[in-house]
């Protein structure tokens, strides 16, 4: 077998076997395909496409390309969530201790941020003393004993993904559907849950940027998820603005606190309890009304805040920071961002706020940039809200006095303030079961 033959049989549009698609991971990953031939398969793939029979046997040899996390001792209680990634997204800080607490099994290894959006693991840093990394026997038992464990990706999960993302990132393979689709779900088939959630973000702020697009991708995520012989399920969501108030590391770990002690409800709320209540579903097999319920009283009784709290106790964090945090806290300027006129804010460039957070210090722009976990944005006005001029619209917080003037500006710039309100739109646009 010869990859040039592979790739030929791409380029002019035909399906790859499992045998065909085999040969080009396991060789890629040993070295014996070189970059070049990878990038001209990947260019084939985005002009082709794939069918879902190619797509789940590619989801299927990257996921074996590395390390398999095995749940099995868990049976059918394991559960993970998965999103697309946004601004202000701290839902997995909310949904994993609500679905702990009403029994559920949240083995879940997550990332760090890049660009725009915000990443897991470093909110959970910014947690005072918490740990993000163990081996494996020690994670499998924090979710025996709490029920939930959230780490960093481990080194050898999915080497294939990490392989092919890194040339799909510069040779503009990134936009397509079936490369996607098996990077985001080999990951998720490593991890080893039995049911998985996904949060597909549609909007500025969002990979894709329509709900139709989403839709084209969620429903492909879905289909290799069964596939590959998992529960499955996709929510559409928006993310046309900040979700929730919150941007930046530690700030959003308050932000989601006060969601689990019942301070905080809206738009944040709506998409955790939606989260919460489909993973609830693939787990304990109940009725999306008995989920829907058994979530609302998680919160309600205290008991997914009091998860919340075990769950950074089992991984060295002080959990005692969550309830006594404030917004604003170690961060030593604070600085308004004011409302240039009167009216209505019609838009947000949920991106470019994102990227006002990252000039802040709460993100990088790249992979080696050092996080002020202090740092980010506390959003006041959104969508739809009406301002007035010389109105406080947002609160930046920083420890670099040099980036506040032109993260204002970037901020008022993602912003459009009209005479008349926009028309409202939903949180969720679909679900995909």
């Amino acid at each position: 077998m010869r990859v040039y033959d592979i790739i030929l049989k791409k380029r002019n549009g035909g399906a790859l076997t499992r045998e065909e698609i085999a040969f080009f991971i396991d060789g890629y990953c040993d070295g014996s395909i070189p970059d070049y031939q990878a990038a001209a398969l990947c260019m084939a793939v985005f002009f082709r496409g794939m069918t879902d029979e190619e797509t789940a046997a590619l989801t299927d040899c990257m996921a074996r390309s590395g390390d398999m996390l095995d749940l099995s001792r868990f049976g059918s209680l394991t559960v993970d969530k998965h999103s697309t990634g946004g601004v202000g997204d701290k839902t997995t800080l909310i949904v994993a201790p609500i679905v702990a607490a009403l029994g559920g099994k949240v083995a879940k290894m997550s990332g760090r941020g890049l660009g725009h959006t915000g990443g897991t693991v470093d909110k959970l840093e910014s947690i005072p003393g918490m740990r993000v990394t163990m081996e494996r026997e020690e994670f499998l038992r924090q979710v025996e004993e709490t029920g939930v464990a959230v780490i960093s990706q481990s080194g050898n999960l999915t080497p294939a993904d990490k392989k092919l993302y890194a040339l799909r990132d510069v040779t503009a393979t990134v936009d397509s559907i079936p490369l996607i689709t098996s990077s985001v779900m080999s990951k998720k088939i490593a991890a080893g849950s039995r049911s998985i959630v996904l949060d597909v973000k549609a909007g500025s702020g969002a990979f894709m940027k329509t709900p139709e697009d989403a839709r084209v991708l969620a429903r492909n995520m879905v289909a290799i998820g069964k596939a590959c012989g998992r529960n499955i399920s996709a929510l559409i969501t928006d993310m046309s603005r900040p979700l929730g108030t919150a941007v930046g590391n530690a700030l959003e770990v308050i932000e989601a606190a006060k969601v689990l002690r019942g301070a905080v409800k809206g738009d944040l709320y709506e998409v955790c309890v939606a989260l919460a209540s489909e993973m609830t579903m693939l787990f304990a097999g109940v009725s999306h009304a008995e989920a829907e319920r058994q979530v609302a009283q998680a919160i309600e009784s205290g008991a997914a805040f009091a998860k919340m709290k075990e769950w950074i106790s089992a991984q060295g964090g002080d959990a005692g920071w969550v309830e006594r945090a404030q917004y604003g806290d170690g961060a030593s300027v604070s600085v308004p961002v004011l409302s240039p006129a009167d009216g209505f804010i019609t838009r947000m460039d949920t991106e470019a706020i994102g990227a006002a957070a990252v000039i802040l210090g709460a993100g990088r722009a790249r992979k080696e940039d050092a996080i002020d976990y202090s740092a980010g944005i506390l959003v006041k006005k959104k969508t739809g809200d009406a301002v007035q001029k010389g109105e406080e619209i947002a609160r930046l917080y920083t420890n670099d006095a040099t980036a506040t003037e032109p993260a204002a500006k970037r901020y008022l710039n993602a912003l459009t303030v009209g005479t008349e309100p926009p028309e409202k739109t939903g949180l969720i646009f679909d679900i995909i079961r």
